[in-house]
């Protein structure tokens, strides 16, 4: 390497070492730059364990002697080289030579912004230089950060949204979505959408969740730069951007992570921590300084160069446990005896302060699926720090409710009301995700029983208790229009669905759920507190009957939820009120415009003195078979 062609500082490697260097992507990887009059490309590699490594590429005939990298006399482990031959666009790898063993390995840059497109696996060369036209966004977005708002979240895998059958059914581009998706979004009132994984992977059957380009979004449907520009039409559609973010495992793709320098570098050594039997991937090793700094600094990348809006933590139980998913024997407890992975939950808190500390507008999410406490609650109060948690239990207890027949629900009734007694012990998003529609679960119209009338009423039912119970919103990319296929990565959405009546008028539900969410502050104002909550009646098992109240900062917003699960209309079925006054029908799922029967209270409806349910005064409700009604004081 020229001497003095760096761009780490004496002060750069020691944060990097100390597991305190949040912009390593800054600094590692490959970066264009000037030298001694020279334009060139700057290489810095981690690899501590390596006896040589050199830079191979299109530029050198991938030639393992013309480039060789030199390592800094500073113990780091850092090895750096200038080469004038490189310039944007220019393929490479590193190749390493280990002291372990002879070990040798051609690895891609674990820096690198973009990669080839699978199943080629060379890192690229690449300026992130871009231009923005979201400023209003971001401003708004900072102005707005404490807030409190509606999150009403779109989860959408890239390669299947709509794919072009007449082009060899290909996925759609990151521009070609631009086109598409944020009219649609818009259309259909979501406040976000959140990407399954988009970083670089080789096994598209992974969904994204087994990543080996940390830094880059995939190639499959673009540039760096493309996927800037889908993020900033969105924006400037006015909807917020989340990214699923994967810092619990990565692949043992050759040109990956996996044994970099010819040890176990990035993830444990000891297979009890480092390897995950679930998905056959490795473990990272979050006690280790630089495997931090690393991390950390991928997740403050998103936020810095892509103005994400969110990250969506993926299984973080599978890091909190070192007994996750493990056998008796396949784990050690922790040097208080236990079953908690410290090194994971002070990464967890670190990244969160972090993130937070410098974009204090956004938000992590965690998807946790355990009863662990406080994980959306801050550090300095002994949380984790997240934003919001995924309400998995709230999930399969719903759809285990609706998956009954109605003749049965009699004896159900805890399961769909059991949520609410845990619901204000976390910051919960409510999620009906990708998981629930594969392998076998059948799409969500499917889990629904009855002919094809009540499967329908049924998902306007479930999409209706959703939408009133507390917490933010997540639903799956197809369930909006009642998709009857499961979710298969390889196929386009079944849009030709819509041109059915019923697939449409479920459309027009969410849209107007989406659109009262986001009009009707006590649906959002305190989603996370219990004062935002309040049963009127919980205990009508006979005839499937749920009510309550959702109620905003003013006492004027409070509306009512009262829903009847069962196919059977109900006439003047009598509910409780705080006081005297009408209460008007603002939304019916039985409506005519999204298929229903049209049972109705078509007129408000006046409260009398007549005590019901605890309170002095009561109102007499028709309820529409298997419909649920949103009623507001006037």
């Amino acid at each position: 390497m020229a001497e003095g062609a760096s761009l780490l500082s004496e002060y750069d490697v020691h944060l990097f070492r100390e597991g305190k260097h949040y912009h390593l992507y800054k600094k590692f990887g490959s970066h264009l730059m000037e030298y001694q009059g020279k334009q060139g490309v700057y290489f810095a590699v981690w690899a501590p364990n390596a006896e040589t490594v050199s830079v191979i590429g299109d530029f050198n005939g991938w030639d393992r002697q013309t480039n060789p990298m030199k390592p800094r006399n500073d113990e780091s482990g850092i090895w750096e080289a200038f080469i004038p031959e490189a310039k944007n666009g220019s393929m490479y790898k590193y190749f390493i030579r280990s002291h372990n063993n002879g070990y040798e390995a051609e690895k891609g840059d674990p820096f690198a912004f973009k990669w080839e497109t699978p199943p080629n696996t060379a890192s690229v060369v690449w300026d992130l230089e871009g231009t923005w036209n979201d400023g209003d966004w971001m401003k708004k977005r900072k102005k707005e950060a404490q807030k409190k708002k509606p999150y009403s979240v779109y989860e959408l895998h890239v390669g299947s949204w709509r794919r072009k059958p007449e082009e060899d059914n290909r996925s759609l581009t990151y521009r070609e979505l631009a086109e598409e998706l944020p009219a649609y979004l818009n259309e259909m009132g979501f406040t976000h959408v959140e990407f399954m994984p988009v970083m670089e992977h080789p096994f598209f059957g992974s969904w994204g969740y087994q990543v080996t380009g940390y830094f880059a979004p995939s190639s499959r449907f673009g540039s760096p730069q493309d996927f800037m520009h889908l993020i900033d039409a969105l924006h400037q559609a006015g909807i917020g951007v989340i990214l699923d973010w994967v810092p619990s495992h990565f692949p043992s793709d050759l040109h990956g992570l996996h044994y970099f320098d010819g040890t176990f570098l990035y993830e444990h050594a000891d297979p009890r921590k480092g390897f995950h039997p679930d998905w056959q991937s490795y473990i990272f090793n979050y006690g280790r300084n630089e495997v931090r700094s690393f991390l950390i600094s991928n997740s403050v990348f998103w936020l810095d160069k892509f103005h994400v809006d969110g990250l969506r933590v993926d299984a973080v139980a599978s890091m909190l446990y070192l007994d996750y998913s493990r056998k008796e024997g396949e784990w050690e407890t922790n040097e208080n005896g236990g079953n908690e992975n410290l090194e994971a939950i002070s990464f967890l808190k670190e990244f969160n302060e972090t993130v937070y500390g410098e974009f204090p507008d956004i938000v992590t999410i965690a998807e946790e699926s355990t009863a662990w406490p406080m994980v959306s609650k801050p550090t300095y109060m002994g949380g984790l720090g997240f934003g919001q948690k995924w309400m998995m239990g709230w999930m399969h207890d719903t759809l285990q409710y609706f998956q009954e027949d109605p003749i049965h629900r009699k004896y159900h009734q805890n399961t769909i009301t059991f949520s609410t007694t845990y619901a204000f012990t976390e910051n919960f998003m409510l999620p009906l995700s990708h998981d629930e529609v594969v392998y076998g679960k059948q799409a969500i119209l499917n889990k629904m029983p009855g002919d094809e009338w009540n499967k329908f009423a049924n998902l306007r039912s479930l999409y209706a208790y959703m939408y009133g119970h507390p917490g933010t919103k997540l639903l799956f990319m197809g369930a909006e229009f009642g998709q009857r296929t499961e979710w298969d990565h390889d196929s386009s959405l079944d849009w030709h669905e819509t041109n059915n009546a019923p697939n449409r008028q479920i459309q027009e539900t969410l849209k107007a759920l989406n659109r009262l969410y986001k009009e009707e502050p006590a649906l959002y104002e305190k989603s996370f507190e219990s004062e935002g909550f309040e049963w009127i009646d919980i205990n009508d098992h006979e005839n499937s009957i749920i009510s309550f109240l959702r109620k905003g900062e003013k006492e004027k917003d409070t509306i009512m939820v009262v829903c009847n699960l069962t196919p059977v209309p109900r006439e003047n079925y009598r509910i409780g009120v705080p006081e005297t006054g009408k209460w008007k029908e603002i939304f019916n799922s039985d409506s005519e415009e999204f298929g229903g029967s049209n049972v109705s209270n078509r007129e408000p409806v006046e409260a009398k003195p007549l005590p019901t349910h605890g309170k002095d005064n009561s109102i007499a409700l028709t309820l529409p078979p298997m419909g649920v009604v949103y009623l507001k004081k006037q």
